[in-house]
């Protein structure tokens, strides 16, 4: 009877969206052998908080300016993580100037989300920093989200974490940006509506991080345990911080702290900022983040037991406050599931965009669409006269990197229509380069372009230009306009550290390196991104076009 459960269960994690479990050739997080490694995601899921509904737990994370917006992962073990959906199609939204986020909006937007399911109902919450807290509901998580309601509106406002009492009240605590607000450190409390959708009554601080050594108090989440409202809460800064516990018998306090997660001896900086859940079985775990740098924010498992009341993270614990394990026994879920990773290679087979890519703002109807035909198409973009570099680029379509060391390669055929246009593949960050194939006068060169600083507006500089030989090019007519079908093979090779060498083919076969390497740097509170650009060099010319054959990340 055993061994029939056993396999029921392996077909349900299999048939979940009819598709098959998919493991990334660089990171897994399942040891296959009861044991799982940290990070359970070597990817820039900031700000992660998780539920659990009935057997089924789902994460979410900052989104930030990215479109879709509000990633939903789901897991059947809490190791073992499928990406299924986003929550945000666009960022137009109430109390939203019309179009701002039509333009790269980089570090605004979704902020430090909370997931919850009430009453047959998904919420995430979410404060945007310039325009205030969102709600978003759906009673399907894998279908279409309703349209976000504007809950809180004010400036500086970030990190909300609700809490449906017993009694049937609903309190949200939130936390403020000092960037806005000139305020930060600061925990604020107000009760909403019965349906958690506006906020009733004036707000009333809860806590203040600065009386007692904790600066940087922020992105809370709200529980309510054994008669205990508990508010944890990362404190001391992203790179450096550590993970505190308030609790109190009263929803507004005053609330006792205790410091139950920090690095302790180990390699894992600033462990904090996530979501508590429980499982089937009774145990409890905290699913945080770390800052990798050039990796952006990627996510932890941590083992979790009650000590005197206190949620106690990790393990070795030193007057409640413990370490965080490199690797540990898997959660006890009643079962046992396969090994599982987000996408990450792209062979472009479907008629819709896999879920690892994103765009660095609301897309508009002419980027690109994904087919049937086995490859995506995107289209050529004018805006030299707007931007000054890919800083401010929207059409970029991006993912964020899988694992500290990879090779991705992408085939491509490009039809390039006129002088100047190119397209390629991208590091993008703070600094950022790229490979591309450009069309001049005379027939086709490849570039190596690096941009140091470009959030200050620098200028791109060449690196390197030559022009590949034995090129295969396919000659068509429309009408009488010649249409030019180059294949091509793009290929950036990334180290630990983020560092960066550039190489193309021709062929498939042979690869040739390009120009010199390139360090790679996260972005504005994201990790760095890979992923895929074209450009019309001329306003008002005929668009030129790529198509993406495969994007294979190994």
């Amino acid at each position: 009877m055993r061994k029939i459960t056993i396999i029921l269960c392996l077909l349900t994690s299999l048939n979940i969206l009819g598709q098959s479990p998919y493991v990334s050739k660089v990171w897994e997080a399942d040891l296959s052998n009861g044991k799982y490694k940290n990070p359970i995601l070597h990817t820039d899921y900031s700000d992660p908080d998780v539920i659990r509904v009935g057997d089924d737990y789902y994460m979410t994370a900052s989104s930030f300016n990215c479109v879709p917006g509000l990633p939903i992962l789901h897991s059947k073990d809490l190791v073992n993580w499928r990406i299924v959906n986003y929550a945000l199609q666009d960022l137009k939204l109430e109390g939203v100037p019309d179009k701002f986020f039509d333009k790269v909006q980089h570090g605004k937007g979704v902020w430090a989300p909370s997931i919850r399911y009430h009453n047959g109902e998904y919420l995430i919450y979410w404060g945007d920093p310039d325009f205030g807290i969102y709600v978003v509901k759906a009673k399907d998580i894998l279908g279409v989200w309703d349209k976000p309601i504007l809950v809180l509106a004010g400036k500086g406002r970030i990190d909300p974490s609700p809490l449906f009492d017993d009694d049937g009240k609903v309190y949200l605590v939130h936390a403020w940006a000092g960037s806005r607000a000139q305020l930060n450190s600061v925990m604020t409390l107000c009760e909403l509506n019965a349906d958690g959708t506006k906020a009733v009554g004036e707000e009333s601080l809860i806590y203040d991080g600065l009386e007692d050594g904790n600066h940087t108090t922020e992105g809370g989440k709200f529980y309510k345990k054994d008669g205990y409202y508990y508010l944890l809460a990362p404190a001391g800064g992203v790179a450096m911080g550590w993970q505190i516990a308030l609790r109190s018998k009263n929803v507004f306090g005053p609330y006792e702290v205790k410091t139950v997660l920090a690095q302790g001896n180990t390699k894992i900086n600033g462990p904090h900022q996530g979501g508590l859940v429980q499982t089937q079985t009774g145990q409890w775990w905290f699913l945080h983040f770390q800052d990798k740098g050039v990796y952006g924010r990627v996510t932890h498992l941590q083992p979790v037991t009650w000590k005197d009341g206190w949620p106690v993270m990790g393990i070795n614990d030193k007057d409640y406050c413990g370490e965080p394990v490199s690797n540990h026994k898997k959660p006890d879920v009643g079962n046992t599931f396969p090994s599982e990773t987000p996408l990450d290679s792209d062979e472009f087979d479907s008629a819709k965009l896999g879920l690892q890519w994103s765009w660095h703002a609301n897309p508009q109807q002419n980027w690109g669409y994904a087919s049937n035909k086995g490859y995506y198409r995107m289209y050529g973009q004018y805006y030299a006269e707007d931007y000054s570099n890919f800083w401010d680029v929207p059409n970029l379509l991006m993912q964020k990197l899988p694992a500290e060391e990879m090779t991705t390669t992408m085939r491509a055929t490009l039809v390039l229509q006129n002088e100047g246009d190119k397209a390629g593949l991208i590091m993008m960050g703070r600094d950022y380069a790229y490979l591309a194939l450009i069309k001049n006068r005379n027939g086709y060169e490849i570039e190596q372009i690096e941009c140091i600083d470009a959030e200050q507006k620098n200028a791109e500089r060449e690196v390197a230009r030559i022009v590949p030989q034995n090129l295969q090019i396919e000659t068509k007519f429309n009408y009488q306009t010649k249409l030019e079908y180059v294949d091509f093979y793009f290929r950036i090779k990334v180290k630990t550290g983020g560092l960066c060498t550039f190489s193309y083919s021709t062929d498939g076969h042979k690869y040739t390196s390009i120009g010199k390497s390139f360090q790679a740097k996260e972005g504005k509170w994201i990790g760095a991104k890979t992923g895929i650009f074209i450009m019309n060099k001329e306003k008002g010319s005929q668009h030129s076009w790529m198509d993406i054959d495969w994007f294979r990340i190994e």
